[in-house]
């Protein structure tokens, strides 16, 4: 792993991810999260401050970065329920089949290198009757726009982490095994290549 992956990345990432429109985002989703959650790409940990100690037992964190996990560290002394973070590739989850109430994900979808695997190992884990909250951005729905997402792709993916700009969220959540019981999707400030969000909640189809 080189200087800027380790270094400078996680940093420009926190910071990407951190801006005022994706933390409302975040801060209307992740409070309903209950049980036993998974995190689905935890990073820095930037969803911590969210969740409701009220309604959660226990929550798990996993990124293949690990790089990440320094400041997801810190921000988890904050909260008021036992949290713990495991550096996975989440195509392999370690957990049980049906064994978390909720997954939560958020901006990770576009930087899974092969999200299917990754969505189906989600459901595994995912208790039946239980809850994926999502928030991702992905393809827009104008073709100018969409031009510009593949144009941009190759470019961009060494630059922020892997990132996708084009991928179809809701058709990958449905190819998975998931039926998707609400959506919202609409455009955050930005450049309009990176800003089409998808934000909803599904469930195991």
């Amino acid at each position: 792993m080189g200087l800027y992956d380790r270094y400078v990345l996680p940093r420009l990432i926190d910071t990407a991810c951190g801006m005022g429109d994706v933390m409302a985002r975040r801060a209307r989703l992740v409070p309903r999260a209950h049980g036993e959650v998974l995190e689905i790409g935890i990073g820095t940990g930037l969803n911590l401050r969210y969740y409701d100690p009220a309604r959660v037992t226990r929550l798990i964190g996993v990124d293949p970065a690990a790089q990440m996990q320094a400041l997801a560290q810190r921000r988890s002394a904050d909260v008021d329920f036992p949290v713990d973070m495991v550096a996975v590739d989440v195509r392999g989850i370690h957990a049980d089949d049906r064994c978390f109430d909720t997954i939560v994900m958020t901006f990770t979808l576009c930087s899974i290198a092969d999200p299917l695997p990754a969505l189906r190992e989600m459901r595994r884990v995912l208790r039946d009757g239980g809850k994926l909250l999502f928030c991702e951005h992905g393809l827009a729905p104008e073709p100018g726009v969409q031009r510009w997402q593949h144009r941009l792709t190759p470019w961009w993916k060494p630059f922020a982490g892997g990132c996708h700009l084009d991928r179809d969220i809701p058709a990958l959540i449905g190819d998975a095994g998931f039926s998707i019981e609400e959506i919202e999707t609409g455009y955050i400030k930005g450049p309009r290549p990176m800003t089409f969000l998808y934000e909803g909640v599904a469930t195991k189809g």
